[in-house]
Formats: structure tokens, sequence, C-alpha cells
């Protein structure tokens, strides 16, 4: 039986992916009552208390919604590493693919933030020429604070192709949310360099964040939220998930029994955690 709201929510996001009465055969026998609907609004401003570490891709799929009142709830995630996405948000980058059109800068931010100064050694040397200085990651995290649109993307690219950037500067924009699968790609394959990217988060598509990310409870406590904070995306994540449910799982009371046992403690991914109940029930 789960133990907590939150392992509540997690079991909650799988049951959803069933026939409704099913469902709610289930949630009986494992004592999980139905939730009561939610006003989007609260439960976004609940979200930084609720999931205060967010993998690399998820922040990425929350920008991409382009909303203004989601952007004011992701600023108070991040911290001062994310000194770009704090810029971006300031500026009303748009994320959202194929959007050209600036996002409203929610009212709060837009009074009470300054846009962050540019770093004194990006303003002395310019951005490339920072960036190939950097021989800390301190300095790389500083000139990288200055990458944060499309355009400097571009230039970062060129840059590499060109001669490649220095370690600390690749591992610093590798792992960010906003950094092009295809630059993340030019920077090369190395143990620690991969080590680094899969540490933050950083996934290709909500599909294999659903099925491969591990713990499972920490990967179904960010999709059980995924209605409220990346709506655009959840359904990729679901869509992933309901065969292997279904198939597993389905209306099974006893193997929904055991998945709720398992949750707090399985280090699996879950698709793991799904198909190791199935087994054992």
């Amino acid at each position: 039986m789960p133990d907590d709201i939150t392992a509540g929510r997690a079991v909650g996001f799988l049951l959803d992916l069933i026939d409704p009465a099913d469902a709610d055969r289930v949630r009986a026998r494992v004592g999980l009552p139905r939730p009561a609907p939610e006003d989007l609004r609260e439960a976004r401003r609940r979200v930084p208390w609720e999931l205060p570490r967010l993998p690399s891709a998820v922040v990425l799929w929350m920008l991409q919604e382009d909303d203004t009142e989601l952007n004011a709830v992701l600023w108070r995630l991040l911290t001062e590493r994310d000194t770009a996405l704090r810029r971006a948000i300031l500026e009303g980058v748009p994320f959202g693919p194929g959007r050209v059109l600036p996002v409203e800068v929610d009212p709060v931010l837009r009074d009470d933030y300054e846009r962050p100064p540019v770093p004194g050694r990006v303003a002395r040397l310019g951005l490339v020429a920072a960036l190939r200085d950097s021989t800390t990651m301190a300095a790389a995290r500083q000139s990288a604070s200055m990458v944060y649109r499309h355009e400097h993307w571009r230039t970062v690219a060129a840059a590499d192709r060109e001669n490649s950037l220095p370690g600390y500067v690749r591992w610093t924009l590798a792992v960010r949310p906003d950094c092009p699968p295809s630059l993340r790609a030019q920077f090369g394959t190395h143990r620690k360099f991969d080590f680094r990217v899969r540490q933050a988060g950083v996934t290709t598509s909500p599909a294999e964040y659903a099925v491969d990310h591990g713990p499972a409870r920490d990967a179904l406590t960010v999709l059980s939220r995924g209605h409220v904070i990346f709506p655009n995306r959840i359904a990729e994540a679901e869509d992933a998930l309901r065969p292997l449910v279904r198939d597993h799982l389905g209306g099974h009371e006893e193997a929904w029994a055991v998945l709720a046992q398992l949750l707090g403690t399985f280090h699996g991914t879950t698709a793991e955690l799904v198909m190791t109940a199935g087994a054992i029930a």
C-alpha cells in the first residue's frame, strides 16, 4: 500500500493507463483513493516543494511549453548554476519547436528581478574567446552563462567544429537542458563525459525517460506531475508505458499490491518495476 501522497500519485499514474473499471477495483484493493480534481495554478505552485530536483530533460520539456506561469514556477527551481536559463526566462526566449515570438514574462519576475550582469571575461574577450580561455570549471560555467539563444548555440557549434572547445566548457554545456542534441553528439563520447550527461538526467524523449530512468519512484513521481508541468509531452511517456503496464499488470490486483510494496525500495527502472511486480504476482 502506498505510504504517502507521492507514492500514491506514482502508482496512480500507472493505474490511469489501464481500463478505468479495473483501476477502480485495484484502488480498492491497495487502499488508494481516486484523486480529487486539482486546480492547475495551485498544483503548479506546489511543484517546487514536491519536485525540488528535476532531471535536465524535464526542465527542457517545461521550457518548451512557452508558458508564462510555468516559467515563473521553473524560475524557483533553478539554481545559481542555471544563470543562462534565468537569462532566457527574463528575456522571454522561446523554446517550443518552431516558435519565434517571445514569451511574455511573468510580472513578478519582470518587476522584481534584474537580468544577471554579463560576466567580465565575456565582456572583455567576447563569447567564443571567453569559452576558449575557460580552463577551470568555474570559468567555464561563467562563460557558458551567456549561451542561451539559438544563435548562441550555432556560434558555439561552429567554434567547436573549427577547433574543439576546452573539456570543461563541453561538459558544462552538454548537461544543459537546452543544449542541442546535435551539438552534444558533436562534443564526442567519453566514459566520464557520458556519465556526467546521464547523471544530469539528459534523455532524448519522455518515452525514454518513462521506460529507462531510475529509480522508478523518482521517475514516476515526476511523471505523475507531467500533466501539470509538461502537458504537451506527457502523452509520449504514457504511450511508452501503457503496453508494459497492461501486459504485466493489467487488472491483476495482487500484481498491483506487489508493485505498491516494492516502489519505495526498488532501484531499477519503471519498466523493470512493472515486469518484476507482474512476475512475482
